[in-house]
């Protein structure tokens, strides 16, 4: 698929708790993103640090690795045309107060600190936290028969297809 991408999205584990995984799911799916990787788990609290890092300086960090440890999590990758960019515009805002109507966050979510979501904010971010989530093996690389529908003007992806990129492994 022409300028195809892929995206991290995760279900912390407020989402999971108030049983939103599968309206999450469908919401990617029926917006015609393809999903190619998913782990139900539960995150140490070095790999959320790890994950987190970016956020060390903050006065939130210890306090959301520590929320984040405090139930599953369920780890997506998804493909698609323009999906971190989309995928983001999906969630809303970080605020749920600030978020439009329709979004994930302004239907489900009242305050910041359990907004039930995390997607990736680029395309070097979503690298990272894939390659950091996900063994390249983990991601499944298959042509679904309805990409020609959601696609206009592309027979989609060829029948062999190259595999999915190689993002780094986890360390």
């Amino acid at each position: 698929m022409a300028n195809s991408e892929f995206t991290f999205i995760a279900i912390t584990p407020d989402g999971v708790q108030q049983g939103l995984v599968g309206d999450i799911i469908k919401r990617f799916e029926q917006k015609g993103f393809h999903l190619v990787g998913l782990k139900f788990m539960r995150a140490s609290e070095n790999f959320l640090k790890e994950h987190h890092i970016d956020l060390k300086d903050r006065p939130f960090y210890a306090s959301l690795v520590k929320y984040m440890h405090s139930g599953p999590v369920v780890a997506m990758v998804w493909e698609g045309l323009n999906v971190v960019k989309t995928g983001r515009v999906m969630l809303g805002e970080t605020n749920p107060v600030d978020s439009k109507p329709g979004t994930i966050r302004e239907d489900f979510c009242i305050q910041v600190g359990r907004n039930i979501i995390h997607g990736s904010d680029s395309v070097e971010s979503a690298e990272k936290e894939i390659g950091l989530w996900f063994l390249p093996e983990e991601l499944v690389n298959y042509k679904s028969s309805a990409q020609d529908w959601i696609y206009e003007g592309q027979e989609g992806r060829p029948q062999n297809f190259p595999a999915l990129p190689r993002f780094s492994s986890k360390g």
